[in-house]
């Protein structure tokens, strides 16, 4: 959607696709590129696993999260809406 940097890190808006694990939310983020050659414009989903400290986040929210300091191997981010 849409990638702000502040001086706290990036912030990102995406969608809430999993909730398996204790205390972690995935959330995809996606945007539009357009293609070099072709000029078309694609759409590029990434998928980030986010700290959900409370276990609120459920599958198909809108969420707004921010990047922290490294919280595992994967976890750099944490939900801020």
């Amino acid at each position: 959607m849409t990638d702000v940097k502040t001086k706290k890190g990036k912030i990102l808006r995406g969608v809430v696709v999993g909730t398996e694990m204790d205390k972690t939310a995935k959330v995809a983020v996606s945007r539009y590129v357009r293609h070099p050659k072709y000029k078309k414009f694609i759409k590029q989903v990434k998928k980030y696993l986010v700290h959900d400290e409370e276990n609120t986040a459920c599958v198909g929210d809108k969420v707004v999260i921010r990047e922290t300091r490294p919280l595992s191997k994967n976890k750099n981010f944490v939900i801020e809406k």
